[in-house]
């Protein structure tokens, strides 16, 4: 008997994010925080906070239908607390609905979490070569890590939310 691979994480294509530019205006997404230690975010709680997230949207029928175009963006606003959003098609019930507005340029990196601040230096200097400066950052993982690691890829993509 075969047994059919149930889908986790969608195929990523790094060239659909890399080095691209977003202008949202009021970009609907729904909102919940994870407490950090130093920001490093206790993973049982990610995954819950996540599939909760995931479970609200999914019943009010207001994820998006591509799943490739689905953002879960992450941002440490302080060493103690994470806020992740997750991007939504319209208000979700029972969710702290939120909207996210201004110019981002976004980059796609491949490698390890705790190269993100490598990542965040990268992105810098692209930035200035662009004549252009983070005010924030907020990251999206493209797999979790178990599709990480089934892909060999640990693909993040770093958008930066201009200055004005």
């Amino acid at each position: 008997m075969k047994v059919e691979k149930q889908e986790c994480c969608p195929k990523f294509n790094p060239e659909k994010w890399s080095e691209k530019t977003f202008n949202w205006d009021q970009e609907k997404f729904i909102k919940a925080t994870v407490p950090t230690f130093f920001h490093i975010p206790l993973p049982p709680m990610i995954g819950k906070r996540v599939t909760k997230m995931m479970k609200l949207a999914e019943d009010s029928k207001n994820l998006s239908s591509n799943k490739e175009d689905i953002l879960l963006l992450f941002t440490d606003p302080h060493a103690f607390m994470s806020e992740i959003y997750l991007s939504v098609t319209n208000d979700v019930p029972n969710a702290n609905n939120t909207t996210l507005s201004g110019n981002y340029i976004s980059k796609v990196f491949d490698g390890a979490y705790n190269d993100i601040p490598k990542f965040i230096n990268q992105m810098d200097a692209y930035l200035k070569k662009q004549k252009e400066k983070a005010e924030k950052y907020y990251v999206h993982y493209a797999y979790c890590p178990k599709c990480a690691k089934e892909t060999g890829h640990n693909y993040i993509v770093l958008f930066a939310q201009l200055e004005k």
